[in-house]
């Protein structure tokens, strides 16, 4: 049985947007909830070294209880057991980078772009490395991984883990996103392939970091789709024609989540698609209104994921096509 923990009290204006973004008491109630409980320990096994069933012998021969809750992704694992403090981090195998400690809402961006070898791709905001060291563990450390961070603090992480995991398929560069997005328009580099898992409010961590409580800001809420946007917009610009790109966040705001979506399609018209998205996870539709706003039907085709239908972090998914 997971410990209730005792969690700073949510910002009231938070609450306020919550409940309005679930329309439903029950959901509301339900979300509240599972706010007062730490998501489960998840972790990836890196099958650049190691195959799950492997990892999975060798972890249970320690008296560790390991579940694969997604039966096509055996290299996802949650930990259904207690362990000591400290006990996952420092590990034999994962300092050997045999797997990488990642929430499961954080898998989800890569599952849904589905990079394959040979695949030329772009992680436009990078660090630490979770969602680059799987894209080069589904390319099998082929083709090219270009993954851009603009902090020196967290490229040293990023760096760290991508050697960790034995990722040789990669290359880190350090430049505000769209900035380099411009230059690699202008050096006419094309990817297959490109995530943009955006800088955010953060919303969807407050179960995994309490400190997100303290953090939260309306403000930041509002200032922060114009850079949301701009990321896509240039990145945008280097995908090739029939190249697939993901727009992701880890909060519910719906300002940076489908303001954003509406604004790109509406822009983009018949140059994109937004796809259907198949995750191994319940999800719910993007919202179509938000206080005074109506936004493209298509944002429909988003996903929202929410705490209390998977017992994960919150996330928002939304996958397009660049059609010419």
């Amino acid at each position: 049985m997971r410990k209730e923990k005792k969690i700073p009290e949510p910002n009231p204006l938070f609450l306020e947007r919550m409940q309005e973004i679930f329309n439903s008491e029950k959901d509301y109630k339900e979300y509240l909830e599972i706010l007062k409980h730490k998501p489960s320990k998840s972790i990836r096994c890196n099958t650049l070294k190691v195959s799950p069933e492997k990892l999975k012998k060798k972890l249970e021969s320690y008296g560790w209880k390991l579940v694969q809750p997604w039966e096509e992704y055996p290299e996802v694992m949650v930990i259904d057991c207690e362990l000591e403090p400290g006990e996952l981090g420092r590990s034999l195998e994962h300092l050997l980078g045999y797997y990488y400690i990642q929430e499961l809402a954080s898998m989800l961006p890569i599952i849904a772009l589905k990079p394959k070898e040979n695949d030329v791709i772009l992680d436009l905001c990078a660090a630490p490395g979770s969602k680059t060291t799987q894209a080069a563990a589904e390319a099998k450390n082929t083709g090219l991984i270009i993954a851009n961070e603009l902090s020196m603090g967290r490229i040293k992480i990023l760096a760290s883990n991508l050697e960790r995991c034995g990722v040789t398929n990669t290359i880190i560069t350090k430049k505000e996103g769209a900035a380099l997005s411009k230059r690699f328009k202008k050096q006419n580099l094309k990817f297959d392939k490109i995530l943009v898992d955006a800088p955010c409010s953060g919303e969807g961590t407050l179960r995994s970091k309490y400190k997100t409580h303290g953090m939260w800001n309306i403000k930041t809420i509002m200032s922060l789709p114009r850079i949301q946007k701009s990321l896509f917009l240039e990145s945008f610009k280097i995908l090739k024609v029939g190249g697939e790109i993901i727009y992701s966040t880890c909060t519910h705001a719906p300002e940076e989540n489908e303001s954003v979506v509406s604004a790109i399609l509406n822009e983009l018209g018949d140059r994109i698609k937004i796809e259907k998205i198949k995750i191994p996870v319940t999800t719910r539709k993007g919202l179509t209104k938000w206080k005074n706003d109506e936004y493209n039907k298509g944002v429909e085709l988003a996903c929202r994921v929410y705490p209390q239908d998977n017992d994960t972090d919150g996330f928002f998914l939304s996958k397009f096509t660049k059609l010419k």
